[in-house]
């Protein structure tokens, strides 16, 4: 489920192995394994321990057991169960009453925000240990050669690029324009900012061609790597900003709109469907960027406006 690298939150990535092996009693799980009910409980189950035992049923309802205590019920009554029985890290979200009013596409933009964010500040950091280091090896031998790490950096970041750019789609084909509808010109400098980001964003992935070619441990290779963490750090600096601006001024205002349920809904799948890649074959990178109880409460919107059998494959693709 990924490396455990400094952060100023903890992640999927950062919780395995690192806080998942643990003394923890064995939790019992019986389900259909391709429910995405039990698959739902799975995952949090995972966020919680590592002492975790599956016993596929036919069970429509999955059932938890800690002991001889048996509980099996409604989606949030499981969870707030397994918070009980196992506080950390926290799956539920403890809402005041009257406090949570956000659109439910508001809430989805923040949180791909935060795993944007997160894996910025991921790639960043490992830009600066690839200066550091300067070509030389990686203590961690899962990692290895420098060329090898290269190409996993590599990666790492085509994968970013492809879910940052499909955010931006998804907001310039749905959010914007919704909100346009409102109030003509309100998304001019939020389109015009998603722009600005291309050059760099694309330089970077220029310099990764060119580091991949150079001989390691030249300086050459080491100027390379440099330029790569300063356009990196650069990128990180300007969406955070961006992000910051978008939640501020831009993403409150949809609450103005007075959207009924059902057309909460269906904009919340029309943004699932922008973003294809990042719902697919990307979910599992996406959701390393997230908090447990973020990466919850991002389910909890997919399962509302989307179908049994696609909730489960992107369930399966987390924890396969």
């Amino acid at each position: 489920m990924g490396n455990c690298f400094t952060s100023s939150k903890q992640s999927m990535a950062e919780l395995a192995p690192c806080d998942f092996i643990k003394s923890t009693p064995a939790v019992q799980l019986y389900g259909d394994p391709t429910s995405s009910f039990t698959l739902y409980l799975h995952l949090a189950l995972l966020y919680k321990t590592r002492a975790l035992q599956f016993t596929p049923t036919n069970d429509p309802i999955p059932m938890v057991q800690f002991g001889p205590e048996k509980v099996s019920g409604s989606r949030e009554m499981m969870v707030r169960f397994i918070d009980v029985k196992l506080p950390q890290p926290p799956l539920m979200v403890v809402v005041e009453e009257g406090g949570e009013t956000a659109a439910l596409v508001v809430k989805m933009v923040a949180m791909q925000h935060r795993s944007v964010v997160w894996h910025l500040e991921r790639m960043v950091w490992w830009s600066e240990d690839l200066v550091t280091r300067g070509g030389r090896r990686n203590d961690d031998p899962t990692m290895g050669s420098a060329r090898m790490e290269v190409r996993k950096f590599g990666k790492s970041y085509s994968q970013l690029l492809e879910v940052m750019v499909e955010h931006a789609q998804m907001e310039e084909r749905v959010v914007f324009p919704l909100l346009e509808t409102a109030e003509r010109g309100l998304c001019k400098a939020a389109n015009e900012e998603h722009g600005r980001d291309l050059p760099i964003m694309n330089g970077i992935r220029e310099d990764m061609k060119s580091i991949g070619v150079l001989d390691t441990g030249s300086n050459d290779y080491r100027e390379a790597l440099r330029n790569l963490s300063t356009r990196l750090k650069s990128l990180l600096e300007h969406s955070k900003e961006h992000f910051q601006e978008e939640e501020r001024d831009v993403l409150p205002l949809m609450e103005a709109l007075e959207l009924g349920k059902d057309q909460q809904l269906r904009v919340l799948e029309q943004c699932i469907d922008v973003m294809q890649g990042t719902h697919s074959h990307l979910f599992s990178f996406f959701i390393e960027g997230l908090l447990p109880r973020e990466a919850m409460q991002y389910l909890d919107l997919i399962t509302r406006c989307k179908e049994e059998k696609l909730v489960a494959s992107m369930l399966r693709r987390i924890i396969e």
